[in-house]
Formats: structure tokens, C-alpha cells, sequence
């Protein structure tokens, strides 16, 4: 990549699936915090020139007091989120500085620098890309009686990762225009596409999980012990 990238690291959310009452993204993960390693993937990216975190009020000292305990100088600034995802995106991209902007959940702690880099580059191309792998499994669309209404073409169906790559002023356009219309998605491609621009898939890697409830935490701890192994 010719291009500095910055990128927006969601963490606010406060989910219910991992059952426990700390906040997903700060369970421990071998010696540290899941969002400490997320930041860490993202500081050692030579591409990589600003990290903005988006975290709850409540977790921002804590944040705080990790970027320098752990030395991530490229997190320049850490911000309360909003009330939903979008909102907290959106307070981020305020932040960045840079003409290309990445987002990405601060509970992928294994994404790579090659899919990172493939992922940029087709956004350089076309605007706007975003990390995605094929569906392995069948597919079913189901009614709410749970009755199977149709079965799409797995060969059509991806699931999407972050990050999500864009064109900074792009994105922050895609989001005001969402803003005023009151719409509300699930991720930032969803924001792009509503203004009628198009949005390409980069393929990632099915080792960038995002840990979302414990059955995913001994993966996750088998992940990072092949990781290190791999480094030692």
C-alpha cells in the first residue's frame, strides 16, 4: 500500500451471548485483554498511521491506561461511543485524519496484515471494499413459524469480516446521509450501499473470527497459541 491508512476500532458494545459480566472485548486472551491484542494487530501495520478506539464512557480511563502499558502509540485518541453501532462509527471517523479509513471490531484479534492489505487495495480501486469469506454451509431463509420459504445459491452468499476499507470522506458522507435519513445498519457497507455506491468483497480468512460467545474463546486460545508458536 502506497497510502497511510487510519483506522476506527469499534468496542462499545455491551453483549449478551458471552453470558459473562465483563464486556466481551475485555476477557482475557492468553496474557491480555481480546481488544488489547486487536490494537496491537493494527500498531504493528507499517500502512497503519492513526488508531481511534470507540469504547463505553465507563472504559475509556481503562483504554486509556492500556495504550501505555502495552505502547500502542498509534492509538491517538480513545472517545465514549454512541447508542448504537453506527452512532459509534460515525464519532470516530470525526477523529481520522487520513484520506482512507478502515473500521473494524475490536473482537477480531486475528486478522491478518496480508487480508488487511488486500482489502485496502481493493478499496483503493473501487471506493470501497470489505473483507468477506464464501458460506460453507447451506442457507436457508425461514419464515417466523419456521417454516423454509427458500434456499439461495451458496455460490452467491459471503460472510462478511472486517475490516471494512473506504474512502475517508466517502464514508463519512455514506453516514451523514444515513444520519439524516434516520436509517440504521448492521455494518458500514450497508451505509455506502444505501447511498448507491458500490461496494466490493476481498476474500479474508476463515481464522479472523469474531469472539462472540464462549464457544468461540478456545478457539480463539488455540489461534493465538499457533500464533506465537509460529513467531517462536
Amino acid at each position: 500500500m502506497n497510502e497511510l491508512w487510519g483506522v476506527v476500532i469499534v468496542a462499545a458494545g455491551r453483549g449478551t451471548r458471552m453470558g459473562t459480566s465483563e464486556s466481551k472485548q475485555y476477557l482475557q486472551l492468553g496474557d491480555r485483554p481480546i481488544l488489547v491484542h486487536t490494537l496491537e494487530r493494527f500498531q504493528m501495520m507499517k500502512d497503519i498511521s492513526e488508531i481511534v478506539l470507540v469504547v463505553s464512557a465507563e472504559d475509556v480511563e481503562r483504554c486509556q491506561q492500556w495504550r501505555d502499558q502495552y505502547n500502542i502509540m498509534k492509538l491517538k485518541v480513545i472517545i465514549p461511543g454512541g447508542t448504537e453501532r453506527q452512532h459509534s462509527v460515525y464519532a470516530g471517523l470525526q477523529h481520522i485524519e487520513s484520506s482512507w479509513v478502515m473500521v473494524h471490531d475490536g473482537v477480531r484479534p486475528f486478522v491478518s496484515e496480508y487480508a488487511v492489505k488486500a482489502c485496502c487495495a481493493k478499496a483503493v480501486e473501487h471506493g470501497a471494499a470489505v473483507l468477506a469469506v464464501p458460506v460453507k454451509d447451506t442457507i436457508k431463509q425461514v419464515n417466523s413459524e419456521g417454516v423454509i420459504t427458500a434456499t439461495p445459491d451458496r455460490k452467491s452468499l459471503w460472510a462478511i469480516q472486517t475490516p471494512q476499507a473506504f474512502r475517508h470522506d466517502l464514508l463519512l458522507q455514506a453516514h451523514e446521509d444515513a444520519l439524516t435519513k434516520g436509517l440504521l445498519g448492521t455494518d458500514d457497507a450497508m451505509v455506502v450501499e444505501w447511498a448507491g455506491l458500490p461496494v466490493v468483497v476481498s476474500e479474508g480468512e476463515y481464522t479472523n473470527i469474531k469472539i462472540t460467545t464462549p464457544e468461540d474463546l478456545p478457539w480463539a486460545e488455540q489461534l493465538l497459541s499457533k500464533m506465537d508458536n509460529e513467531i517462536s
